[in-house]
């Protein structure tokens, strides 16, 4: 009987031990899965402020930069950088410089999110791939692989968030005198929505995914590729304490969106022409304040493309240009160090390929 007594303890001593090493075993379980969620956070909100901080800071070039690429060519109101951003405030003010930033931070700012998180991600994903294929586990990124997981990232960012690009432009363009206006983002959703459709939301989607993956893909390369070589050739005595200072990280950056934006501009021109069409007022911006209704017609990204060099000529193509390239360099390296830096503020670790 005793001994029935003391298997029965240790029957019961046995499962207390199991249950207290299994709920020891699901509280490290549930550390690392509660630590991965808030470095996602951190990693959302870094990407998130910097998409919000380098757009805002070149706003009223970007505006600029939208109507030069769709104004009509024989009358001819937004003539060169200075010019333009004069005659804007002149005609608009101070807040017609910032015409439809609200809109565009709220558009940018989700979309660099979602960016720079699929970016790491999709480096960690590509690396691991490209190890296991060679069978070397200690190959680092390549160029190559930096292109690809930034490609992967600008089509994932790009579609999540593209219909509120779309009316972003719209907004963008509008003016005082046109003669329908939005008063917002999404009064500009519904509008769209209801008078040309739900698939108008994603007008001039496919130049833009195919503009983004050089756009997108060139600037993580380009930036990942000079900040590895500038750590191990330190050239020009750049290094500080083994690392790059905000400078040369900002001239790293700018370096990769001068690349980045001059092999996709011409997408980006076509794109913004597509959104146009379908809506019944954009004449009036595009082609002159109402002085000649031809409406604008394409049937695609190809007949776009023919359209506007056969109309316009070839440089038609890089309208805007100029003031898209001082908007570009400077956002494009203010986007890199403010994430990098929001991430050592908020404890992360700031490389964004492994």
């Amino acid at each position: 009987m005793a001994s029935e007594d003391v298997k029965t303890s240790e029957s019961a001593v046995s499962k207390i031990v199991n249950l207290a090493e299994e709920a020891k075993l699901a509280r490290e379980e549930i550390k690392p899965s509660s630590y991965a969620l808030l470095s996602i956070c951190k990693s959302l909100i870094a990407g998130g402020v910097a998409g919000g901080v380098s757009r805002t800071a070149v706003a009223p070039l970007e505006r600029l930069k939208i109507l030069l690429q769709v104004q009509n060519p024989h009358n001819i109101k937004y003539n060169g950088t200075m010019q333009g951003l004069k005659y804007i405030w002149r005609t608009e003010g101070f807040r017609g410089l910032f015409k439809g930033n609200g809109t565009n931070c709220a558009r940018i700012v989700p979309n660099s999110a979602v960016k720079f998180f699929s970016y790491e991600q999709a480096s960690k994903g590509i690396l691991w791939l490209y190890r296991e294929k060679t069978g070397n586990e200690d190959a680092e990124p390549t160029p190559v692989l930096r292109l690809g997981a930034g490609a992967c990232a600008g089509i994932i960012a790009m579609s999540a968030t593209y219909p509120m690009d779309m009316v972003r432009g719209r907004l963008t363009v509008q003016t005082e005198k046109s003669p329908y206006q939005y008063r917002g983002m999404f009064h500009a959703l519904s509008t769209v929505l209801r008078e040309e459709g739900p698939r108008a939301l994603y007008k001039g989607w496919l130049p833009s995914v195919i503009g983004v993956i050089p756009y997108v893909g060139l600037n993580f390369a380009v930036y990942e590729s000079l900040k590895d070589w500038l750590v191990k050739e330190k050239p020009f005595g750049l290094l500080e304490d083994s690392e790059l200072g905000v400078t040369t990280r900002l001239a790293c950056g700018a370096a990769a969106g001068t690349v980045g934006q001059t092999v996709a501009y011409p997408l980006d021109v076509i794109r913004r022409r597509m959104q146009m069409v379908g809506w019944k007022d954009a004449a009036s911006v595009v082609t002159g304040d109402g002085r000649n209704k031809a409406p604008l017609e394409y049937t695609g990204m190809i007949d776009a493309f023919r359209k506007t060099v056969r109309h316009e000529g070839f440089r038609a193509l890089y309208k805007g240009l100029v003031p898209n390239s001082v908007k570009v360099v400077p956002s494009i390296a203010i986007a890199f160090v403010t994430y990098e830096q929001v991430k050592e503020l908020l404890g992360v670790e700031i490389r964004i390929s492994d």
